[in-house]
């Protein structure tokens, strides 16, 4: 796995939004078996205590159980992962429809933005 950072947002909260982005494309399986606390630091090269603290969201947040000696698992929930994927897919959404209109473009001029590069790019990929 590959973990960014940026200076903007707590760490946990992008460890949290990166771990729910690997669930949701598929990258990791419902029911796998996550990697130790202390190895998915080392990993991303964080505090283990920032790395508890993002698993523990994503705990709360019903996308990631735990079994007291086995460790921790990706639900197996299909809806609560398709309900993560629809999130995902909203925030992205909303996030480029935000940006479209500080660039001056109505939500009709984005998504006619959107149509023009899915044909465009269907075109290409004949």
């Amino acid at each position: 796995m590959h973990w960014v950072f940026t200076p903007d947002t707590p760490i946990y909260l992008q460890v949290v939004s990166q771990l729910e982005q690997m669930i949701a494309s598929g990258l990791l399986s419902p029911g796998d078996k996550l990697s130790s606390v202390r190895e998915f630091a080392a990993q991303a090269n964080v505090n283990p205590n920032t790395m508890q603290k993002a698993l523990t969201e994503l705990e709360n947040r019903g996308i990631v159980y735990s079994r007291r000696t086995s460790g921790r698992f990706i639900t197996d929930d299909p809806q609560r992962i398709a309900k993560l994927r629809e999130e995902l897919a909203d925030k992205v959404v909303s996030d480029f429809l935000s940006a479209m209109n500080r660039l001056g473009y109505s939500e009709s001029e984005a998504a006619g933005f959107i149509s023009d590069k899915l044909l465009s790019s269907s075109k290409k990929g004949k």
